[in-house]
């Protein structure tokens, strides 16, 4: 997720236990997508696209907060 930032993930998971959380759970929604989309977890289409929307806001809000510490750090 947003490597292009990796640096920053890595001070933000260090110093931020929400971030922390945050990254940790979008990784894990991650795994379960991809496991149900190879057919290794049985789940309806609705449950995947719940999971996907989930997936995408940890993402937004991650972005967020990337940005807002990389303008702190300006």
């Amino acid at each position: 997720m947003l490597h292009e930032y990796r640096d920053e993930i890595h001070e933000l998971k260090q110093e931020n236990a929400h971030f922390a959380k945050i990254f940790e759970k979008h990784n894990e929604l991650d795994k379960k997508i991809e496991h149900a989309e190879m057919g290794d977890t049985p789940m309806t289409d609705m449950e995947l696209d719940v999971l996907k929307k989930e997936k995408l806001l940890l993402k937004d809000e991650a972005y967020k907060m990337i940005t807002d510490f990389k303008k702190s750090k300006a």
